[in-house]
């Protein structure tokens, strides 16, 4: 109930229509509940006594009573409508928000997937809840006290009945409800595998035709898909028990009143028009009681979501800025200083150990490494996308911990290793760069990183649609515009994660000479070729998450084993080769 009532917080200015539903509902029921004391009425006295004018007045007056009992329902609908639905965009936008100050650590605790299901699944459980239970929130316990309270005074006797029926009900109830709640978290958690596998499937689906493997996708699609059935046919199998059952008690207590209140009529001690009215009152009474049973079957439901919910609004930042942050980065200088980190407090082993790196201000480094050497860990580091576990990562000269994380990657550019582009335009993705952006600026941008080469043959240039994933474009270009959006912030530090990889040499070497042009801009490149890297200011040769060795082009050829290793496999492919090249 706690993460509910956190949850109820973000109803905002839409808490004054559930108020206002609440007091339609209160409203309605009421005006319903005084019908039967009408019929009553009308049966003992106008029927009885053949009072034609009288009949008609109790006509008149129930006839008036259900139209606004009738309006009341629909004006609850509509609020209850506009609370629900607003309540549910607002725990999204909550979510969503904070999803986007998680650092990397903390969405390493979620898979995406799942994020999906909470923002999307588990939302619409809990709007179902307000939607479908809080008419019967409100109106079961109304009914049932009043319909009690107004039977006992009609009949205590014959109201003796609820004494018996309303424990047998709660037993079954509680029951019921201890079996199927624990049931509804494995029945979302079904969901988030369910999500996993189409996101997974779909994403890769070029993957999936060219290896044909749509068979083998769907069998695994199948087999989750079952999960979630059996799931959920063993779950609601065990929730709608309280229908059957409580349907037998409500037809037995009908039963008996009948008959108690049958022979009650022969000795004349109850007359037929109380006992019509009292049978009114006794359905209406096991009828809130089934209510107040579905809204707590709705209730274990809304439960379960509400904390899948919190449990990624309470996910605690493990980044965040200072209460004094520093909001000016001064220049692009970075400084490694005997950093070692590690992605969980856990691991057995860091992923770096022991880094100490200086780069000054302006200049260009290359960092190259086998595959599982750290280098993207290295670079991560910068603009502060994980901490350190140990040590300290300067840039500018302060330590990035002392920084406004927003400030900090303003000045830090970084073209991720896995490109992406959104959906629209192409102007509209490099705006991401820089949102005010001239044209003139923009196409400056995409010369320098030579994409203005084929967004000149595009019929639309700049307003071109690039889809869903920018899927209609090849991967180099995919680089280049990537490059483009980064260069439009105008950094202190650019970062290149292999980020020319899907590029051609000859476009690479354009696109290095463009750069090298910047000259206020540190600029910090992995690269797998070592083309890449051989005219830079030093190169850093990462193995194992240490360094092992820094240096220019002809220092390392001239001394380091892995850096001679790799040149003549990729230059020359000889041992003679790489000798005589050393020699140079």
């Amino acid at each position: 109930m706690r993460d509910i009532r956190r949850l109820l917080m973000y109803l905002g200015p839409y808490r004054k229509d559930m108020v206002t539903g609440a007091f339609l509902v209160l409203a309605e029921t009421c005006l319903e509940l005084f019908i039967p004391v009408l019929i009553a009425d009308l049966i003992d006295v106008g029927v009885a006594g053949h009072d034609i004018s009288y009949i008609l007045s109790k006509g008149l007056q129930m006839g008036v009573c259900a139209v606004l009992a009738l309006i009341t329902g629909l004006l609850y609908a509509r609020f209850a409508a506009r609370a629900a639905y607003g309540w549910g965009a607002n725990v999204r936008e909550a979510q969503y928000k904070r999803v986007q100050n998680y650092s990397f650590a903390n969405l390493d605790h979620f898979d995406s997937s799942s994020l999906v299901t909470r923002m999307t699944t588990d939302v619409t459980v809990l709007q179902n809840a307000i939607n479908g239970g809080f008419r019967p929130l409100v109106r079961g316990p109304v009914m049932l006290v009043m319909g009690v309270a107004l039977s006992f005074w009609m009949n205590p006797r014959l109201a003796l009945v609820f004494v018996v029926c309303t424990p047998v009900l709660g037993i079954i109830l509680f029951f019921i409800i201890r079996k199927v709640a624990p049931m509804y978290g494995w029945l979302q958690k079904t969901v988030d595998r369910l999500n996993h596998v189409v996101q997974e499937g779909l994403t890769a689906i070029r993957a999936v035709k060219a290896f044909v493997r749509g068979q083998y996708e769907e069998e695994k699609f199948q087999a989750v898909n079952r999960e979630l059935m059996e799931t959920s046919q063993t779950t609601f199998h065990y929730a709608v028990l309280n229908l059957p059952v409580f349907q037998v008690v409500m037809y037995t207590a009908v039963v008996l009143i009948l008959w108690f209140g049958g022979n009650m009529i022969l000795d004349s001690s109850l007359q037929v028009g109380d006992l019509t009215g009292f049978l009114s009152y006794v359905m209406q009474v096991i009828n809130s009681l089934m209510l107040i049973a579905n809204v707590f079957l709705l209730l274990t439901r809304s439960l379960a979501s509400a904390c899948r919910i919190s449990e990624v609004l309470d996910e605690k930042l493990v980044l965040d800025s200072p209460p004094d942050a520093v909001k000016n980065v001064t220049d692009g200088s970075v400084d490694f200083e005997n950093v070692s980190f590690k992605y969980r407090a856990d691991a057995r082993k860091n992923a770096l150990s022991g880094v100490t790196l200086h780069i000054r201000a302006g200049e260009t480094v290359g960092i190259l490494g086998g595959t599982g050497s750290a280098k993207t860990t290295l670079v991560q580091l910068i603009p502060r996308l994980y901490d350190v576990t140990e040590g300290t990562v300067k840039v500018g000269g302060r330590d990035v911990r002392e920084y406004d994380l927003e400030a900090l990657r303003d000045a830090v550019g970084m073209i991720l290793q896995k490109n992406v582009l959104f959906s629209g335009t192409v102007r509209e993705n490099l705006k991401w760069g820089n949102p005010v952006a001239s044209d003139d600026t923009l196409w400056e941008a995409c010369r320098t990183a030579c994409a203005d080469e084929f967004l000149e043959r595009l019929p639309r240039g700049l307003d071109t649609d690039l889809g869903q994933g920018a899927n209609n474009i090849s991967g180099g270009q995919k680089q280049r515009l990537c490059i483009a959006r980064t260069l439009l912030r105008q950094p202190k530090v650019l970062i290149f994660d292999d980020s020319t990889s899907a590029v051609d040499t000859a476009t690479e070497g354009k696109i290095r000479s463009a750069l090298a042009e910047l000259k206020d801009v540190t600029k910090i490149i992995i690269a797998q070729r070592i083309t890449s890297v051989m005219n830079t200011d030093q190169i850093v040769i990462l193995e194992d998450g240490k360094v092992h060795a820094v240096g220019t082009h002809r220092e390392l050829l001239a001394g380091d084993p892995i850096y001679q290793e790799i040149y003549r496999s990729q230059m020359k492919g000889g041992d003679d080769h790489g000798s005589t090249a050393a020699q140079c």
